[in-house]
């Protein structure tokens, strides 16, 4: 599970940090900030393009970097999958815009050039042609003819049939999780084969059935549902040898590579395991890795890699492909530590009905780390935080794994714009709280949602998995919860009787005020004037937010103000806000633990969805001031491995890339594993 692509609008709740596993070596990582590091490439659209650095490289051994290095090289390897998941045509339409990109030899000091060179960049940001975040597919500032006469004078080859996508109402959306224009059919992802419906989907998962019911099988993860020749329902899975085998085939090549330098056995049996899982495709070698991985927490390096989240995928069966790899940070890691031997503390004193609280948690490991490289679902755009496994009975049985990415938050951090708190904060004493109290409370909600609020609660004896029982509304309750897990305990003093915070209401007051004026009014920023919300981070903050607005009405917990034509809220009563927190909490872990679909929806639905127009409109003409635009995300460093007169690797070299088209059409020529059509 990911916590937040951030935002410059969420700057201040982003921050966060992490405890250490077992270390069997210290690395010196310390985040020391270079005054001549450029940190922003550059801004076009919507996006911010950032660098970030990693510090404590050279203190790694040449055996520490070779790992790091072949696992990024695999990640990388993997990266035309996500665009050929994200929509079928995505890679033909690619190849197209690059040929033109890089053989134009026209007037490119027309506003339809530069249109044209900013459409580029924003599908390269998302991964394809529709937005990464709203999913919206990406409109040109540019017409069909002139884009014609692009490819005509490029001699660029795209079918008239695929080119007119780009510019029509076809496959508006990536991902549709309105029911009414039908969750498969309305999105355009590329999980599902054509005329597959939501009933034919669930009729045939609802067949398989794990070996053991207490441990089911992540059914749908790897694989694209389709209809054979025969008309019947099939997997493609996506394995060596079946679907992406060619980019798989090299993931596996540098995944070898890593597991003959790997720190230690257990490191290494893992990434046995994950290799064997991409040769197989079987999801019980997924399951036997996501084990492996938990226990091998020796070692300074780590990795994320597979088919992972399923944000994507509007049934919440299929996993989109993702690559991090991380190297530890030690000076982060010691206070945050608390948090984690202390999460059977907060579960049982936690609102949630005896029954849903788990009498062991077991194996919270957090930390923080420097991200190396990333890659698929994970780049350009990025997560601050990660906690997996996904499978809630590995999480139950032998616990997860969390990580805070404190180099990519210092790169947000470094690169933000001033000025949004004074224009959105109800008054004085809110903007002073938030610059005392922001970068700390982040910290501590990044922590408390991962930690405590991911590991949290137990499902029903016989209830199925929450994409089963909750379906389209999974991810967004289940993020919701997490963050009401960190919302119910920011405000309490066992966090300064366990020496996290010197003042804990302060800092809870803080966090409150932060959240509720985000999820009520900075996040809309993102969104079109006259839309609706659909992504499921955003649907979980307005509805959490919404909710307790609504319910605190009658003893005006949180007012809405009006002042010289602007709109404000104001928490009147932070202890009764904390009580509505926790009254969510409760009511939303019943809707996980019994399955209730009905009661999940309506949450959704009524308090996530809809966005108040006045407001929206609102908030976009006070937003035009600022210059820092909505998304931000990154470049990757570049490891520039040295070599000996016999091929070995004797050093490897960080640089950054100077551009962000540079390292985009490298990636394409270097990782292009992919055919066009798969």
């Amino acid at each position: 599970m990911k916590l937040l692509k951030i935002s410059s609008v969420l700057i201040t709740l982003a921050i966060s940090a992490i405890c250490s596993a077992q270390i069997t070596k210290k690395v010196e990582v310390k985040m020391t900030e270079k005054d001549s590091f450029d940190y922003v490439v550059e801004q076009f659209a919507d996006i911010k393009v950032l660098r970030y650095q990693i510090p404590g490289w050279e203190n790694l051994t040449l055996k520490e970097q070779r790992l790091v290095y072949y696992l990024t090289q695999a990640g990388t390897s993997g990266r035309d999958i996500m665009w050929d998941q994200n929509y079928k045509y995505n890679l033909k339409i690619r190849k197209a815009l690059e040929n033109i990109y890089k053989n134009y030899k026209g007037d490119k000091t027309s506003e339809d050039w530069k249109n044209f060179e900013i459409y580029l960049k924003r599908v390269w940001f998302s991964n394809g042609i529709h937005h990464h975040y709203s999913s919206d597919k990406i409109k040109p500032g540019f017409s069909a003819a002139y884009f014609d006469g692009l490819m005509k004078v490029t001699k660029t080859a795209l079918s008239p049939a695929i080119a007119v996508i780009i510019f029509n109402d076809i496959d508006a959306k990536k991902v549709n999780l309105d029911e009414s224009k039908g969750l498969l059919e309305g999105s355009a992802i590329n999980f599902y084969g054509k005329g597959i419906s939501l009933k034919e989907t669930e009729d045939f998962y609802a067949k398989k059935k794990s070996p053991d019911p207490k441990k089911p099988y992540s059914y749908g993860l790897n694989s694209k549902l389709v209809r054979n020749a025969k008309g019947q329902l099939v997997e493609k899975v996506w394995k060596s040898g079946g679907m992406y085998g060619a980019a798989i085939d090299k993931v596996i090549y540098w995944l070898e590579k890593a597991k003959i330098v790997a720190e230690n056995k257990k490191q290494a049996d893992a990434l046995g395991l994950l290799i064997s899982y991409y040769k197989t495709g079987s999801l019980k070698t997924w399951d036997d890795y996501n084990i492996a991985w938990l226990h091998a927490t020796e070692g300074n390096i780590d990795y994320i890699n597979g088919f992972i989240e399923v944000y994507n995928d509007p049934l919440g069966y299929r996993g989109s492909y993702e690559g991090i790899v991380q190297i530890k940070d030690f000076d982060m890691s010691a206070k945050m530590e608390v948090v984690s031997k202390n999460a059977q503390w907060f579960e049982d004193n936690s609102p949630l009905m005896p029954e849903h609280k788990k009498k062991n948690v077991v194996g919270v490991s957090y930390k923080t780390v420097i991200v190396a490289g990333e890659s698929g679902d994970a780049s350009p755009s990025t997560p601050i935080g990660v906690n997996l496994p996904n499978a809630d009975w590995i999480r139950a049985e032998h616990g997860s794994k969390s990580v805070s990415l404190s180099n990519i938050i210092d790169s947000y951090a470094k690169a933000a714009g001033k000025g949004k708190l004074e224009e959105f904060a109800n008054d004085e004493e809110e903007i002073v709280l938030a610059k005392k109290y922001g970068e700390i409370g982040g910290k501590m909600h990044t922590a408390l949602h991962e930690v405590v609020g991911h590991a949290s609660g137990q499902i029903n004896p016989g209830v199925g998995t929450p994409k089963e029982s909750l379906k389209s509304y999974a991810s967004t309750l289940e993020e919701g919860r997490a963050d009401l897990v960190g919302l119910y305990y920011l405000y309490n003093p066992k966090l300064q009787e366990l020496g996290l915070v010197d003042d804990w209401k302060k800092l809870g007051m803080e966090s409150y005020n932060n959240y509720i004026r985000n999820g009520l009014m900075m996040q809309l920023v993102r969104l079109e004037l006259g839309a609706n919300i659909e992504e499921s981070h955003m649907r979980n903050r307005q509805w959490v937010s919404a909710w307790v607005f609504e319910k605190g009405k009658n003893d005006n917990v949180i007012e809405k103000i009006t002042r010289d034509g602007k709109t404000y809220f104001n928490i009147t009563d932070y202890e009764k806000l904390h009580d509505l927190f926790g009254q969510l909490l409760r009511e939303v872990q019943r809707i996980k633990s019994e399955g209730d679909f009905n009661a999940g929806k309506a949450l959704v639905e009524n308090y996530g969805v809809k966005v108040d127009q006045k407001l929206h409109a609102e908030v976009l003409a006070r937003n035009k001031q600022f210059a820092s635009a909505a998304y931000s995300g990154f470049v990757n460093p570049v490891l520039v491995p040295k070599l000996d007169k016999k091929g070995r690797i004797i050093s490897i070299e960080v640089q950054q890339p100077k551009t962000f088209a540079e390292q985009m059409l490298k990636y394409s020529k270097t990782f292009g594993f992919l055919p066009s059509e798969n």
